[in-house]
């Protein structure tokens, strides 16, 4: 089972101290234990404008992330909390609560700049948070939406000159949703009521005319139409007429707020929690608490090095880190599913391949699940010779196990003619024929022994040429045959031994075709896996590819419509 949070308040996740961003190691363990997958909800916008009420809503508390009761903003650097996804189970819902942008106190607004960027980046929602209405003004402050392709780049890669690579965002830019509070004004177009929706899409739209004016005031809601293909708006009436109360805000029951607010944060959080994206990367990389660790320490780094955090390095990072993880993953389930199924000395070598093979299936199946962007098959390629290692050894525990149990068997069955042999019980007159006798029931005995294992023939070979010069030294000895007799039993002795030699070599060569043909299976089973994995890839890269020509498409077809008019 995927592990989960368990966080009872919020934690610092990026600090900002002196307009210096620095990553909190406490709240990156906390990620590190997050295996799920993450729904990331990012708030940004002027500070003091109720950006942590809402985030407390949505983590279904009144107190949590500090709201504040003065013209100091409370938030500095990021802030994250980290919950149960109410309605995705199995999904951990990520809230980012961000610093309040122009806040007077600070002295570099580059700083704003970076803390907007992070959210954009981190996030698979992303909610601006105004106040009063979505005029003028109100676009003017979202500057630094029209900043992010100087912030933040798609590819490591330069850009040729000429050639614009932000449309490249949208494939993993967050939803956006906009939230107006304090909002007085009749939601109504040229006296029609109209959508919050309709409202917003009605503000974004683009001034005619080429002037440089119109061309500044454009160029927020351009950068919004063109970044965030889906978007919401929320507007929300005053929480409460009453200055003292709206100050101590999370200490305000419920019922003493205003009805219409209350209705309006129930929609919002309503939306916010059903409808928000997993977060994924590009050509569908879903995100989990420990990827996200990954990318807020990349990213983090990137903009104190003085260099633009770009999402194609971050994924590298991750792919490198992840794949390792999953190389070790598949190596180890390997190892346990091995030990626990293969049971020493097997009967056949071909039993060990069979085994090994289930064992090595799911492995790579492990792998390719937990791995991506395996550039040149490189993890893979390390996880084939991992496996190839360990079945080596498995196959030589086998071979020795074995020789071990075959071997305490023959000396066991054997025992009674070495004391014979010592005794001298075969120096004696037809004592060659007895010996041969005593060797051959032994032989009998020894085949009927059950999973004597791979090393069978070779042990009893072993054993039989350690007692050629005995049976020889008998044969010469035995007064009841003939020259001739001994002549012929000599030959008889020589051809066995030749014949069983065959039989070994036969026995080797047999093996050696099987690991060949176990080589061959496990180089199939790869590249058929491999295959799949490419080809779901391939559809992730297609799809992505298409949204984001619909998105283009549409975009350059407003812009015609808007030259035209």
């Amino acid at each position: 089972m995927a592990s989960g949070p368990n966080m009872r308040a919020p934690i610092c996740l990026v600090e900002n101290i002196n307009e210096q961003l620095s990553v909190n190691q406490e709240a990156l363990q906390i990620l590190e234990q997050i295996s799920q997958p993450v729904v990331v909800v990012a708030i940004v916008g002027l500070y003091r404008t109720g950006k942590s009420y809402l985030m407390n809503c949505l983590a279904g508390q009144n107190h949590g992330f500090p709201l504040g009761s003065t013209v100091q903003s409370k938030t500095k650097g990021i802030w994250m909390w980290c919950v149960p996804h109410p309605s995705k189970p199995n999904h951990t819902l990520v809230l980012l609560d961000t610093e309040g942008l122009g806040d007077v106190e600070k002295g570099d607004p580059k700083n704003d700049l970076w803390i907007f960027a992070l959210a954009v980046l981190l996030s698979s929602v992303f909610i601006y948070n105004s106040m009063g209405t979505i005029n003028h003004q109100a676009l003017e402050q979202l500057h630094y939406v029209t900043e992010l392709t100087e912030l933040i780049r798609a590819k490591s890669s330069p850009t040729p000159d000429g050639v614009d690579n932000s449309m490249e965002f949208v494939s993993f830019f967050p939803d956006f949703v906009w939230t107006v509070r304090d909002f007085t004004l009749e939601l109504k177009l040229n006296d029609h009521p109209i959508t919050e929706d309709e409202y917003l899409e009605n503000a974004l739209k683009l001034i005619p005319g080429r002037n440089p004016k119109a061309q500044i005031s454009n160029l927020p809601r351009e950068c919004i139409r063109h970044f965030f293909p889906k978007r919401k708006c929320f507007v929300f009436d005053r929480p409460i007429y009453d200055k003292q109360l709206l100050a101590n805000i999370e200490n305000v029951a419920e019922h003493q707020l205003n009805p219409q607010f209350r209705e309006q944060t129930n929609n919002f959080c309503s939306y916010i929690l059903t409808q928000s994206r997993t977060k994924t990367l590009r050509e569908g990389i879903m995100v989990t608490g420990k990827r996200l660790q990954t990318l807020v320490v990349s990213y983090v780094d990137a903009i104190n090095s003085g260099a633009v955090p770009c999402l194609e390095n971050a994924v590298t990072t991750l792919a490198q880190i992840e794949n390792s993880v999953a190389v070790q993953k598949a190596a180890d389930h390997y190892s346990e599913q091995m030990a626990q199924q293969v049971r020493f000395p097997t009967d056949t070598l071909q039993e060990l391949l069979d085994l090994h093979a289930a064992c090595e299936r799911e492995a790579i199946e492990i792998f390719m699940e937990k791995s991506f962007k395996d550039k040149n098959q490189e993890f893979q390629k390390k996880l084939v010779e991992i496996i190839k290692d360990k079945k080596d050894d498995f196959m030589l525990q086998n071979e020795e196990e074995s020789v071990k149990y075959c071997q305490a068997k023959l000396d066991q069955l054997s025992a009674a003619l070495m004391e014979s042999i010592s005794a001298g019980t075969f120096s004696v007159p037809g004592g060659h024929k007895l010996y041969l006798e005593t060797k051959e029931r032994i032989e009998g005995d020894y085949c009927k022994v059950p999973r004597k294992g791979v090393k069978a023939n070779e042990v009893l070979q072993r054993f039989l040429q350690s007692q050629m010069a005995i049976e020889k030294s008998i044969l010469q000895a035995d007064k009841a045959l003939t020259d001739g007799e001994k002549a012929m039993a000599e030959e008889r002795a020589r051809k066995e031994a030749a014949e069983k030699e065959q039989e070994l070599m036969k026995q080797k060569l047999q093996e050696q075709e099987q690991q060949m043909e176990a080589q061959k299976k496990s180089l199939e089973e790869n590249i058929a896996q491999l295959k799949e994995k490419m080809e779901r890839e391939r559809e992730n890269i297609i799809r992505e590819q298409n949204m984001m020509l619909e998105h283009k498409l549409k975009v350059s077809t407003q812009k015609e419509k808007l030259k035209c008019g």
